[in-house]
């Protein structure tokens, strides 16, 4: 009982990790047989991407976290489109979940790692809301169950990438390497992140201010954010400029990736772990902090290696572990590229396309 229209909310001005997948899933359904539209805001870099693979995009601003007058267009969108499935993708989205009419069954996916904000009884309401509750991640449910929300209305579904296009192999790039300016023979770091606390470019810069003069490796830092200016004063502070290259917003990270020996996630907090995905089908070796849902990705010592979070002496000691024994690299990188296909955009849109099929079975039934 597939639908064959799903509407997908994600009113999100700015286009970092949840947008991408929204749009990889809405892009795999469509090719599956789902048809559906994005409402999304008409100026955002999600609306631009969603027209640029040929599906509709229709506006939805919403000003503020509460905005009544965003749920009403919803409302009147729902009733125009009439679709029978509609996915709430970001905390913002679904306060607008109780303005949907039906009969059209109301999901939401939860991406974070941490619980929702709000008193117990408001958080149990708000995803009362809902029909079914979609978690990228167990560590994503755990933070919904600890308000009050039962496990049993929330199904798991990691989030997805386009393995495929990331797909390389274990050991150093000379071409990537070569475009990039990186001199034969030397180590490379890379983090692929928003410059925020959060994802913990600090800890890792205080690590690799640890590390023994032998391997002093270049470390590509691949995002823009909040952060930006104080951490380059801690680099700074720390005598490591010369070795961070800040590369602001990438496009595309398949160069920095396959021209690093190892990709770092020192997060303080995460749903899942998208980059340590794009990383693992990069064939490249993951050091990450164990907390979210990147333990969920990363298995130490499988694929990469876990320290716990903050810890800048653990970071470091794991940073040399892993860049003086390229067979250890070889050996992670090669293992990181066959676990990469437990997490494919084909495999997540499989997941949310049988939240939906159970969903309408039951409302059939």
């Amino acid at each position: 009982m597939r639908p064959d229209h799903v509407l997908h909310v994600d009113p999100e001005r700015g286009f970092s990790g949840g947008e991408t997948q929204v749009l990889g899933l809405v892009e795999e359904l469509a090719r599956s047989g789902t048809g559906g539209a994005v409402a999304c805001d008409p100026d955002g870099e999600l609306a631009a991407r969603v027209r640029a693979i040929g599906l509709e995009a229709v506006a939805l601003r919403v000003r503020r976290g509460h905005d009544p007058g965003a749920g009403l267009a919803l409302r009147a969108l729902v009733r125009h489109l009439r679709p029978q499935v509609v996915h709430f993708h970001t905390a913002r989205a679904l306060t607008l979940a109780s303005f949907s009419p039906p009969p059209a069954a109301r999901v939401v996916t939860r991406r974070m790692d941490q619980a929702p904000r709000g008193a117990g009884a408001y958080v149990r309401w708000l995803y009362g809301r809902v029909d079914a509750i979609i978690a990228i991640s167990a560590a994503a449910r755990e933070g919904l169950v600890s308000r009050g929300i039962p496990a049993g209305r929330i199904d798991l579904v990691p989030s997805g990438v386009d393995v495929a296009r990331f797909d390389g192999s274990p050991g150093r790039d000379a071409a990537a390497r070569a475009a990039m300016g990186i001199p034969e023979g030397r180590s490379v770091v890379a983090i692929v992140a928003q410059l925020h606390r959060r994802k913990g470019h600090d800890v890792l810069l205080h690590a690799l201010a640890r590390l023994p003069a032998r391997l002093a490796p270049i470390c590509l830092a691949a995002g823009t954010g909040p952060e930006g200016d104080a951490l380059l004063d801690l680099a700074a502070s720390l005598g490591i400029a010369s070795q961070v290259r800040w590369l602001g917003r990438v496009e595309d990270v398949r160069g920095v990736l396959r021209a690093a020996d190892v990709v770092v996630l020192p997060s303080r907090a995460e749903g899942l772990g998208v980059a340590a995905i794009e990383a693992l089908a990069a064939a490249r070796p993951v050091i990450a902090s164990a907390v979210g849902g990147l333990p969920e990705i990363v298995r130490d010592p499988a694929e990469g290696l876990l320290v716990p979070p903050g810890e800048v002496d653990a970071l470091a000691a794991a940073l040399v572990r892993a860049l003086s024994d390229e067979a250890l690299r070889r050996a992670m990188g090669e293992a990181g590229r066959l676990r990469a296909a437990d997490f494919s955009i084909a495999a997540m849109a499989r997941g949310t396309a049988e939240v939906y099929d159970r969903l309408l079975a039951r409302r059939g039934r």
